[in-house]
């Protein structure tokens, strides 16, 4: 029983520990699982292949249509009899059936326009298909990007705990002998204790940053993450020099929502024939079968009974054939109101298009804006970096031989820490500036590297 109990205790913890184990993943990694499971991807792919059902519907809107009806019928009661011309009681049975079809000949060229307005709106959810895709891609970058920020700052913040720590024990001695006065002693360990403070909120930010991403995955079996990334010193840091102009002229030519927004207009414009349509007159084909049968038809011959195959197939079957015309005359108004409510949607799409133009130029002069403001801070923080360092050394050996006090020491290796954390951001902004700079532009690929 012991032994039992104690199978069904590691089968148990097994499923357990693999389900919390730590994911290694690369950046690719991160937006395939993400664009695999993302939701709001899967609604845009269902939309399409609405869209395309829709199409072969206005397709099939020139073909001619084909019915069929059949009808069996009881009655009992009081009815006529033809034959002596008079009524009684009697069960009566039929049956009829028919066949018909017809087919639009003219309709104010109202099936072309919805065949268009369908394309048009097909393509319309296949361009916000693609934009969803890049949105994803770009906001999968973003976290994994912070996540790897993050966890530069906190191995930065463990460093400094590290050394403060050291610093704490080498001051401690110090004060022991009698060589540094007590005062020392208690701002070293208030500056290992804000240390430490800053290390808890590393530690919190990069788990918070790292259940973004997971929440951007949305893959259950996924409960931490470990980002793999190139090293600062293997990103390329090389800035390129772009034109403004030709940034912009790019985005408008590529960007997917600004030519879904075209589209939408197309489908608009369909739309407002398709209204105006009504004005015009409709001409409509037909043509039809049908047959019937009744226990009460009798030969006039025999008078007895004639059988069902004979009227069915053969004494009842009736054809026609004919054109209908049907022109709009007085319709309350309606088809005004819906020929000016299509105009105005038109007009609205179209003045959207505008909004879309100036937010895309916008998005870009601003990327680019930024794009040269981190380019330079990449020198400024690098130049930075060198001199706090030297500046840290300095202040280390003038307080090892009693010319600097603790707190120039501490003001040093604080801005040294601060320069550390200044040059990784930099570092990592314009890693995910030139990525920005693509997504705005449109040109994001599936394949991200940096």
């Amino acid at each position: 029983m012991t032994r039992l109990l104690l199978i069904l205790c590691i089968a148990a913890f097994l499923p357990f520990s693999a389900f919390s184990q730590e994911r290694t993943l690369t950046l690719q990694e991160a937006i395939d699982i993400a664009l695999e499971n993302n939701f709001q991807l899967k609604q845009a792919e269902n939309n399409r292949g609405l869209a395309d059902t829709r199409v072969r519907s206005a397709q099939a809107d020139f073909l001619p249509n084909l019915n069929a009806g059949f009808n069996a019928n009881r009655t009992v009661g009081r009815q006529f009899v033809e034959e002596d011309a008079s009524f009684d009681d009697r069960t009566t049975y039929g049956f009829s059936g028919s066949l018909s079809s017809s087919v639009t000949i003219f309709s104010g060229f109202r099936n072309i326009a919805n065949l268009r307005l369908a394309e048009a709106d097909r393509s319309t959810e296949e361009l916000q298909l693609q934009r969803l895709r890049e949105n994803i891609m770009f906001d999968t970058a973003t976290r994994f990007l912070q996540v790897v920020l993050n966890e530069e700052l906190l191995n930065i913040s463990r460093a400094t705990l590290e050394a403060s720590i050291s610093q704490l024990e080498q001051v401690q001695a110090q004060v022991e002998v009698g060589s540094r006065p007590t005062v020392d002693l208690f701002n070293q360990e208030s500056a290992v204790a804000n240390d430490e403070l800053a290390v808890i909120q590393r530690e919190n930010a990069l788990e918070v940053s790292k259940a973004s991403l997971i929440r951007i995955m949305q893959d259950e079996t996924i409960t931490d993450v470990a980002p793999v990334m190139p090293s600062t010193d293997e990103l390329s840091l090389i800035p390129v020099d772009l034109d403004l102009r030709e940034l912009i002229n790019a985005a408008l030519e590529t960007r997917s929502d600004f030519r879904a927004q075209e589209f939408n207009i197309e489908g608009n414009r369909q739309g407002y024939r398709i209204a105006r349509a009504q004005y015009l007159p409709t001409l409509t084909a037909s043509a039809g079968l049908s047959s019937r049968y009744s226990d009460q038809i009798l030969s006039f011959d025999t008078r007895e009974r004639v059988p069902f195959i004979d009227q069915f197939f053969d004494q009842n079957i009736s054809r026609n054939i004919g054109l209908n015309l049907q022109i709009p005359i007085f319709t309350r108004w309606n088809n005004r109101t819906s020929v000016e409510s299509a105009y105005v949607q038109l007009r609205n799409s179209e003045l959207q298009l505008d909004n879309v133009r100036f937010q895309i130029s916008e998005e870009v002069r601003q990327a680019y804006s930024d794009y040269l403001s981190i380019a330079k801070e990449l020198e400024s923080t690098q130049k930075a970096l060198v001199a706090a360092e030297r500046a840290f050394e300095t202040e280390q050996q003038r307080y090892e031989v009693g010319s600097a006090t603790l707190i120039e020491l501490n003001l040093a290796n604080a801005n040294f820490v601060q320069a550390q954390s200044n040059r990784v951001q930099a570092i990592y902004n314009f890693v995910f500036q030139e990525q920005l700079l693509d997504y705005f532009i449109g040109k994001l690929d599936s394949d991200l590297e940096f």
